[in-house]
């Protein structure tokens, strides 16, 4: 087994999630098509510089596109973190450096790219459980602010006993929506704000899960640095990089 490929245990996993196979040609080897795609996820590599072990690279990047678009990707990721007790929540975000063959996509076409003071960037925000295992991402442009994306990362999830966010979540109809789910909102208030919000230390010291999860994200190249001009393929490069981290929790997990 090559570097970076699934093992056993994973592929065990993986294969019931994906789409059965049409009334069509059946399609090429699933498994060696799926270890090609996680090998660009790892290293970064252009998709014409894949290994021939992995077939053509056409094959191979198709597939990620095809899917892509269906939401595959997405679908598979949200069935490992539907495991998740989802017993705490804790949400952040993270800036990602746009390379300059991202920019220049269609009219028309949802790209979440902005040009700050740091160039080109995009945003991914996320929210992860009490074991810092994804259980939500979204990207906007690098500029978006945080506090008005959050109500869209807790919607529709079950709601969590508490939630953690540093000061920049600080928003009252944030803390009013975690409420009405029936949870307990645990965000420091800014420092201008009279009525201060106590946040007990020993939860907000949590909130490593997250920074940690987002280390363990950007050690996926293609996550680190966005390379894909479509916002819908570079959200699909998110999901398979934290469907690799579910995957990997689980195998070791007894």
């Amino acid at each position: 087994m090559a570097r970076y490929d699934l093992s056993e245990t994973e592929w065990q996993i993986v294969e019931p999630l994906l789409p059965p196979h049409g009334l069509g040609k059946k399609r090429v080897d699933d498994r060696r098509v799926v270890n090609g795609i996680f090998y660009v996820l790892r290293t970064g590599s252009p998709w014409r510089d894949l290994p021939e072990r992995y077939g053509p690279y056409t094959t191979v990047y198709n597939r990620f596109n095809r899917w892509a678009k269906r939401g595959v990707w997405l679908a598979m990721f949200e069935a490992l973190a539907a495991k998740s007790p989802q017993s705490l929540h804790l949400i952040d975000s993270s800036i990602i450096r746009a390379h300059q063959h991202a920019a220049g996509g269609k009219k028309g076409v949802r790209i979440t790219i902005g040009r700050s003071h740091g160039g080109l960037s995009t945003k991914v925000h996320a929210l992860v459980d009490q074991d810092g295992l994804p259980i939500r991402l979204l990207i906007t442009e690098g500029k978006a602010s945080d506090k008005t994306i959050a109500p869209q990362l807790i919607e529709g999830l079950p709601p969590a006993k508490a939630l953690v966010a540093d000061k920049g979540y600080d928003s009252w109809p944030l803390v009013a929506l975690i409420a009405r789910t029936g949870g307990s909102a645990n965000i420091p208030t800014r420092r201008h704000v009279k009525n201060k919000r106590v946040v007990p230390p020993e939860l907000y010291r949590e909130r490593n899960r997250i920074e940690r999860f987002f280390c363990r994200l950007k050690q996926f190249r293609r996550a680190a640095t966005r390379f894909d001009k479509l916002a819908r393929n570079y959200l699909a490069i998110l999901n398979l990089a934290s469907l690799r981290i579910w995957l990997r929790h689980v195998e070791s997990t007894p």
